[in-house]
C-alpha cells in the first residue's frame, strides 16, 4: 500500500518538474524582445518572417523562444542592425524614395501587386496604411527587369486594371498573414481554423454543415488583431473587412483549401460530441451499483406487498 501511494505522489511531481525545467529552457516572447534588442512591432515582424523561431508552451500560454535559438540570433553577423534591417516596414513615402520613384507610381505598384505589403494600421483619420519590407523595396528596384516599370509609363493593360479598381493590397496581405499562421502549428484542426478566419461565416456554414465541427474550429481559430479598433465601431469593421476575402477566385480558392484541409482534420481525430442524454442515464444507476454495495452493503430483500382486503382492513378497525 505504501509502494503505490508513493508512486501516485511522485509522478505528478516528475511531470512538473519536467514543465519547469522546460520552460526555463524558454523565454516569454517579450522577455525574448528584450533580448535581441528588438521593439515590439519589430519583434513579431521578425516572427512573421520566420527570422525567429517559436515552439509551443507545454503550459499552454502560448508560443515562446528556446535560449538556443536567442543566442543563435544574437551570434549572427552584424547583430542586432542586420536584424533590425531585415524587419524594417516603411510606408508610402519612404518605400517610394527607397526605389526612387513618386509616391504615386509607389502606390500603382502596390495596388498592381508588384510590391506586398507586410502588415497594416489605421490612423487617427480611420484611413488604412500600408507598410512594405525595406528590404523587400531595394531588391526589387535593384532588379533590372523592373526597369521598364520604374522609369517608363505604366503598361497598357495595367492601366486598364487600374482604372477599373483593381487593388491586391488586401488579398495580397491576407496570404502572407495566412501563410504566417499556417507555419506556426501542424494540427490540423488548427490549419483548417486558420483558413476559414478568411472566410465569411456564411462561407464556412455552407462548407461546414456539421453544427459541432464548426464549434471545433471556432476553438482553434486565430485571435484577430484589433489594430487599434474599438470593437463594433466603423474602424473594427474596416479591419474585419480587410481580414475576410472578398474575391470571387479568392474566395473560390479558400473554400477549396478549407473542404481540404478538413478531409485531412477529420482523418486524424473526429470533433468532439456531446454524449447522448439516454445513455447517460443508463449508465449511471448501472455505475453506482457496486460502490453502493461496496459502502452499504447488499441491499436487503424486500417482499412485494400483499392487496389489502376489505375484510382485514374492517378488522383492524374493530376495538
Amino acid at each position: 500500500m505504501s509502494g503505490n501511494t508513493i508512486t501516485q505522489s511522485t509522478a505528478p511531481q516528475s511531470t512538473a518538474s519536467q514543465t519547469t525545467a522546460s520552460r526555463s529552457a524558454t523565454s516569454s516572447l517579450a522577455r525574448a524582445a528584450r533580448e535581441l534588442e528588438l521593439k515590439r512591432g519589430e519583434f513579431d515582424l521578425a516572427l512573421h518572417l520566420g527570422c525567429i523561431r517559436t515552439v509551443p508552451d507545454e503550459g499552454g500560454g502560448g508560443r515562446r523562444v528556446n535560449r538556443a535559438e536567442i543566442e543563435r540570433v544574437r551570434s549572427e553577423d552584424g547583430f542586432p542592425e542586420a536584424l533590425r534591417e531585415r524587419v524594417k516596414a516603411v510606408g508610402t513615402t519612404e518605400g517610394a524614395a527607397l526605389m526612387g520613384v513618386t509616391a504615386a507610381r509607389f502606390t500603382r505598384f502596390a495596388r498592381l501587386g508588384l510590391v506586398v505589403p507586410v502588415k497594416f494600421y489605421l490612423n487617427r483619420y480611420r484611413a488604412v496604411v500600408w507598410l512594405y519590407l525595406a528590404e523587400e523595396l531595394r531588391q526589387f528596384g535593384a532588379d533590372e527587369q523592373n526597369a521598364p516599370l520604374l522609369k517608363g509609363r505604366t503598361p497598357e493593360g495595367l492601366r486598364d486594371q487600374l482604372e477599373a479598381g483593381l487593388d491586391l493590397r488586401p488579398r495580397n496581405w491576407r496570404g502572407r498573414h495566412m501563410g504566417f499562421l499556417l507555419r506556426q502549428t501542424e494540427d490540423p484542426w488548427a490549419r483548417a481554423a486558420i483558413v476559414a478566419s478568411l472566410l465569411d461565416p456564411v462561407q464556412v456554414a455552407e462548407i461546414v454543415r456539421d453544427p459541432y465541427e464548426r464549434a471545433y474550429l471556432n476553438r482553434f481559430r486565430p485571435e484577430r488583431a484589433a489594430h487599434g479598433a474599438a470593437p463594433d465601431t466603423p474602424a473594427a469593421h474596416l479591419v474585419s473587412r480587410i481580414m475576410t476575402a472578398e474575391d470571387p477566385d479568392e474566395i473560390s480558392w479558400l473554400r477549396a483549401d478549407l473542404g481540404q484541409a478538413l478531409v485531412e482534420a477529420r482523418e486524424l481525430r473526429p470533433a468532439p460530441r456531446p454524449t447522448p442524454v439516454s445513455s447517460l442515464s443508463a449508465a449511471a444507476p448501472a455505475a453506482s451499483r457496486p460502490r453502493e454495495a461496496a459502502l452499504h452493503g447488499p441491499a436487503p430483500s424486500v417482499e412485494p406487498e400483499r392487496p389489502r382486503r376489505l375484510l382485514g382492513w374492517l378488522h383492524r378497525r374493530s376495538p
